[in-house]
């Protein structure tokens, strides 16, 4: 059995991807962060991982440079996370350590969500203008985005077989989680535009239309190719603050709160695991509480 630490996270690493299902991105970051902590911290097994070391590799996080100044908090955190589990794994193969509870996430402030207005979001949605085809697919994607809050990796990963004459779809999330979308009836009409005026024979529901397209057949769509796509409509629309897929995906969850709809249905249709990850959208609801005080609350006493 494997017992040097450098050997366990290796086999910790193998087991996120291939038992938990995290894609290699998230394994390749967990990588990055436990190498950085086993080159600082000279341990050699799991029982030389002590509350003392770890506090030693805070200490030294904190030190680091980020990109504007000390590291953040929040990147400091991503750090500890990696570690925590690492040792929660530990713990599952009865592996003597640090128990993972003792490492305490630093306090951060309530996050900033990126948003946009309305008017802002109307005037990114009509970017796409024509019927040529990059402008359908485009138009298609803005819709999809709204229509269902995906990620952007999530709508690239989809296929042309859609069933148009429904009104949902099953999406394979974060951690190879099923969940159920939603077409809207622009949404709906958006795709149907696009794929009628489709003549390649390519599985992916979007694809490119670069130089040499029409000589091979199209490509799937990249994350990157679709952000900046998002990019240029935005600054088309005259939107000056960043905007991104994610951004949308904000703007899908406000919009149903904003609506009437509660957190925990909002949780089900983002994919979140957490209902805490949901929950930095209670600024929607904190609005909607203060405008039913403000209607109904004192009238007695007017």
């Amino acid at each position: 059995m494997v017992s040097d630490v450098r050997g366990l996270t290796r086999q910790f690493l193998e087991y996120l991807e291939i038992e938990k299902g995290r894609s290699v991105k998230t394994v390749e970051n967990y990588q990055h962060y436990l190498e950085r902590f086993l080159e600082h911290s000279p341990v050699k097994k799991p029982s030389d991982i002590t509350e003392t070391n770890v506090r030693e590799f805070r200490t030294w996080l904190n030190r680091q440079k980020g990109v504007s100044g000390e590291m953040k908090r929040k990147t400091q955190n991503y750090y500890l996370i990696a570690l925590r589990a690492f040792l929660k794994y530990l713990r599952k193969l009865e592996i003597p350590s640090l128990n993972p509870e003792k490492i305490e996430l630093a306090k951060i402030g309530a996050r900033d969500l990126d948003l946009i207005t309305a008017a802002e979001l109307d005037r990114l949605m009509k970017g796409p203008q024509g019927e040529e085809l990059p402008a359908l697919r485009d138009r298609a994607i803005l819709e999809l985005f709204f229509s269902t809050g995906l990620r952007v990796s999530e709508l690239c990963a989809l296929n042309n077989d859609l069933d148009l004459s429904r009104d949902e779809f099953s999406v394979r999330g974060k951690g190879e989680k099923v969940r159920v979308v939603f077409l809207s009836p622009a949404a709906k009409h958006a795709i149907k535009k696009y794929l009628d005026k489709r003549g390649d024979i390519s599985d992916a529901l979007f694809v490119g239309y670069g130089k040499g397209s029409r000589k091979k057949e199209p490509e799937r769509l990249t994350t990157r190719s679709v952000e900046r796509m998002v990019k240029q409509y935005a600054i088309k629309a005259g939107i000056t603050r960043k905007v991104t897929p994610h951004v949308i995906r904000h703007s899908f969850a406000t919009d149903l709160l904003e609506n009437g709809a509660d957190l925990r249905s909002v949780q089900a249709l983002l994919g979140h695991a957490n209902i805490a990850t949901t929950q930095v959208y209670t600024h929607v609801t904190d609005k909607h509480l203060r405008e039913v005080h403000s209607k109904f609350h004192g009238k007695r006493r007017a």
